[in-house]
């Protein structure tokens, strides 16, 4: 089994994932992310949906939530009717005030994310935010270009600073490059590894000659502490694609932006 807990990073490979997910009777399982590494607000679990089965997420009114839709084709239902789910995709329903349904086609599998909304957060997103609920397929978001990233690998961007609180939220996909990229000291940063992924993650302090790498698969999940160096890049013919998903620690960075 992968080491979980390195000096800089922690990883949590697919298959042990799996193994602490148990089926109900509604096809459906659930296995928190990494517990207990990160105690600021933010809980992920890895879900699991058979074909033909549906389920209805809880609603909440003090927490935001955010999914990434990994495997798997099927169908959201909303107020805003029915989202057909055909690739990676991503959702962040209205709080309480709109319920939604997931029907699986075929078997899924996605990352549902509870963000707590303290006092500030709640705030700013009474003041501004997205219109929601919000959902979007990865072929329909805006691409940004990044001098970390190789020549030829394509970013997308899903949630923009200050739409949704302290989180921002993209992804990164290249054949045989990647990201090379100096820490962030304000913003944590997770990586939900999907399409064919196959590459080396690498994280340290450059400058400690301290580096530790890793490899990474489809339906793996990493948490980067902020402040450290973190390459991700595939060998040659093969893929990086992840979605990164970050948090700032200092909320008073966030409002300066």
């Amino acid at each position: 089994m992968e080491q979980k807990y390195l000096k800089n990073f922690y990883v949590d490979k697919a298959s042990d994932i799996a193994a602490r997910a148990q089926f109900d009777d509604n096809g459906f399982a659930k296995a928190e992310l990494l517990p207990g590494i990160y105690k600021d607000g933010i809980t992920s679990y890895k879900c699991f949906l058979k074909a033909g089965h549906r389920i209805s997420p809880e609603l909440f009114s003090d927490k935001s939530v955010i999914i990434f839709f990994g495997k798997g084709q099927g169908e959201l239902i909303d107020c805003d009717g029915k989202h057909q789910i055909t690739e990676v995709a991503f959702y962040v329903p209205y709080m309480e005030k709109e319920e939604y349904e997931i029907h699986a086609i075929e078997d899924m599998e996605f990352v549902l994310n509870i963000v707590e909304m303290n006092q500030s957060d709640m705030a700013a997103f009474n003041r501004w935010h997205i219109r929601l609920p919000y959902f979007r397929l990865h072929s329909e978001c805006i691409q940004y270009i990044q001098d970390c990233k190789g020549p030829n690998t394509e970013a997308r961007m899903i949630l923009c600073p200050k739409w949704m609180g302290r989180v921002i939220l993209g992804t990164t996909r290249a054949i045989g490059e990647g990201t090379v990229e100096a820490g962030h000291p304000k913003v944590h940063q997770w990586n939900y590894c999907v399409g064919a992924s196959d590459f080396h993650m690498s994280v340290g302090y450059k400058a400690k000659n301290n580096m530790e790498t890793v490899s990474q698969q489809a339906g793996d999940w990493s948490f980067i502490p902020a402040g450290a160096d973190h390459d991700l890049v595939a060998d040659p013919d093969k893929e990086v694609y992840y979605i990164w998903f970050e948090h700032y620690a200092d909320e008073k960075a966030m409002d300066k932006m």
